[in-house]
């Protein structure tokens, strides 16, 4: 049985656009994804999100409403992502681990190279007003 990793990702939106990071390393660099990361035991999703956005991009955001929660067969995993609707409150989302980052508008989303489980959450952001 594949193990499974359980990770959360900030939708994060201002203004119609949303923040896509890429990754700087790995089996999927250069892919795209949404920011976020691995859920510590004892922490609830909201929490871990916090965290690793803090950790990630040295900046506070407010955690709103699940938006949608992606299980994903990768080759060597299973993906359980819990994506959440999320706003900068305070910070300038400078990137410590990614090795870039846009503010795409929703009608620009198809223009980077998504992770296939972050592909999932790009096209129901398109089905969704902001």
């Amino acid at each position: 049985m594949m193990k499974t990793i359980d990770v959360v990702a900030a939708i994060i939106q201002k203004d119609g656009y949303i923040f896509a990071t890429q990754r700087g390393y790995g089996e999927y660099k250069d892919w795209w994804e949404f920011p976020g990361g691995k859920i510590e035991p004892g922490e609830t999703p909201e929490k871990a999100l916090v965290r690793e956005i803090q950790e990630e991009l040295d900046t506070v955001i407010s955690v709103g409403d699940e938006l949608i929660t992606v299980d994903y067969d990768y080759p060597s995993f299973h993906l359980h992502m819990q994506c959440f609707l999320c706003s900068v409150v305070e910070g300038s989302l400078e990137l410590l681990e990614h090795e870039a980052a846009r503010w795409l508008h929703l009608d620009e989303l198809d223009s980077v190279n998504w992770l296939p489980a972050d592909r999932i959450v790009v096209d129901c952001l398109s089905t969704i007003q902001l």
